[in-house]
């Protein structure tokens, strides 16, 4: 079972959140979407995954963040 929330956060605060998030655990799954709800990023996020695993991924979301204006943030946790 899990659970979703959702973040709504400007492009400058993108990454911020992201690694915010991340940063928490209990993580599934993090999908990036904006204002009109299409998907441009989903990142699985898996037990054991940090550091230098994350670079790439760090990379496109602040390549995104310059893109868009307004971003919806949505956090599939694992229930415990």
């Amino acid at each position: 079972m899990s659970e979703k929330n959702n973040f709504h956060v400007s492009g400058d605060e993108l990454l911020k959140k992201i690694k915010e998030i991340i940063h928490e655990g209990n993580v599934n799954r993090i999908i990036i979407k904006n204002d009109e709800g299409k998907t441009f990023l989903e990142i699985p996020v898996t037990v054991g995954v940090i550091g230098a695993v994350l670079l790439p991924v760090f990379a496109a979301v602040g390549a995104l963040a310059a893109l868009v204006a307004d971003f919806t943030i949505e956090v599939e946790r694992r229930e415990e």
